[in-house]
């Protein structure tokens, strides 16, 4: 691997499961503040999920999409020599989660219980989110389903580019992007390495085989840039037939700050405007909302 890209990241929190692959594991800001006792992320307060017994990890940082609301650094890419074995992602989890969270049984007893501590080393929940395109990864399904045997909450999370590798999964929540109306704001926004046309395409492929298992189709809004045609978002996402549908304000975090403004960062009642105008077109309706986050949660009604 290159030396310098892989320094960058190690300084930024990541931590590696093998020296010649790209899978990684970072804990996000919503477990450690969980663990000294403060918020949980609204995937608790939609989904069950425990913010602290969570691991944010992806079995590679490839990525076939240039998304600008991304957070990630484009500046540093690096080489994968080869993939990582599913067993040797499983069997790292515990050891890399318990590295990186590494100085907060230092403060037990004052901000981090440790009935908490102990949660957190025994983590439960696997967020197949931290960065890249989990679907490129060709062991994907696999390494899901490993997962699962081992007792596991999934999430995995997709730009939806490859619906074959999406059907052959098989986690307790999938979601798919879907952060445009239409193919022209597909393209300035995302910025599709390769066939724009073919990867629209199959990302509506991916959305329509939604309806066969729990899922939600998440909308990032960036304000000027694809924050219009609701009707759009609606006509597709009745099609899809997710379970669920997050619309979440851009948040000017990371490297996005390279590629956007702050004023491209929504309010919540923008958001939630929004996400109002999207359910007047479709058979969902608002269930609940998290300001913090800036994420308002759909449902479709039932008939």
């Amino acid at each position: 691997m290159p030396s310098e890209p892989c320094k960058a990241l190690n300084k930024q929190g990541y931590l590696f499961f093998s020296p010649t692959s790209t899978a990684a594991l970072k804990p996000c800001l919503w477990c450690k503040r969980a663990l000294a006792g403060g918020d949980m992320c609204y995937k608790h307060q939609f989904y069950g999920i425990d913010s602290h017994r969570c691991v944010q990890m992806t079995p590679t940082l490839r990525c076939n999409q240039r998304c600008l609301f991304c957070w990630r650094s484009f500046e540093h890419e690096m080489a994968e020599v080869e993939e990582c074995p599913p067993e040797t992602i499983l069997a790292g989890v515990h050891k890399l989660q318990k590295q990186a969270l590494a100085g907060y049984n230092s403060v037990l007893g004052n901000t981090v219980t440790e009935e908490k501590w102990k949660e957190a080393l025994a983590p439960k929940h696997v967020a197949i989110s931290l960065s890249g395109e989990p679907t490129l990864y060709s062991r994907l399904p696999e390494l899901v389903d490993l997962f699962n045997a081992n007792g596991y909450t999934t999430f995995v999370v997709s730009n939806g580019t490859n619906p074959d590798v999406l059907a052959q999964c098989r986690p307790f929540q999938q979601y798919v992007s879907l952060d445009a109306p239409d193919l022209e704001t597909y393209e300035k926004t995302c910025r599709p390495m390769g066939d724009a046309d073919g990867y629209w395409s199959r990302i509506q492929e991916s959305l329509a085989r939604l309806s066969t298992k729990r899922s939600a189709v998440r909308i990032t809004l960036v304000a000027g840039h694809n924050d219009t045609k609701p009707e759009g978002y609606a006509r597709l996402l009745q099609d899809a037939g997710a379970t669920f549908v997050e619309v979440k304000g851009y948040m000017y975090l990371g490297y996005s700050r390279n590629r956007l403004q702050r004023n491209n960062m929504p309010e919540h009642a923008q958001v939630r405007e929004f996400a109002e105008r999207i359910t007047a077109s479709c058979d969902y309706k608002i269930r609940d909302e998290n300001p913090l986050s800036r994420v308002i949660c759909l449902e479709r009604e039932e008939t």
